[in-house]
């Protein structure tokens, strides 16, 4: 098995929406880095106005994948060129990096995500 690099940011799992910002704060076609209360983060994306949060460093070297480019619903990292769906966090580039993938809920322009 290959070995990636840990993301000590990884929110853990409690099955709570925590409020993280207002809709237009995050234009289409861009992702922003969502610091959580306990210090763990993702990435969130906005994608056609369709939102979208995964781990936010790629396993290959840790490099945040909020600051990569977006190429419609695939972000590239800027490091080395490693491919995640920003939706399922599924990687395109090896077949065990897949990343975690959160729910995101807008209600009344704010955007929440499921931690």
């Amino acid at each position: 098995m290959a070995k990636y690099k840990e993301n000590k940011r990884k929110p853990h799992r409690e099955g709570k929406l925590h409020t993280v910002g207002k809709v237009e704060n995050v234009p289409a076609g861009r992702g922003a880095t969502v610091k959580l209360k306990d210090g763990t983060e993702v990435a969130l994306f906005n994608v056609g106005g369709k939102f979208s949060a995964i781990e936010n460093f790629c396993p290959h070297k840790g490099y945040p994948l909020a600051d990569s480019r977006l190429y419609g619903g695939i972000v590239e990292c800027d490091l080395h060129g490693w491919r995640f769906d920003v939706s399922s966090g599924e990687c395109f580039t090896k077949k065990d990096c897949s990343l975690e993938a959160y729910e995101v809920v807008i209600e009344d322009g704010w955007i929440k995500i499921l931690v």
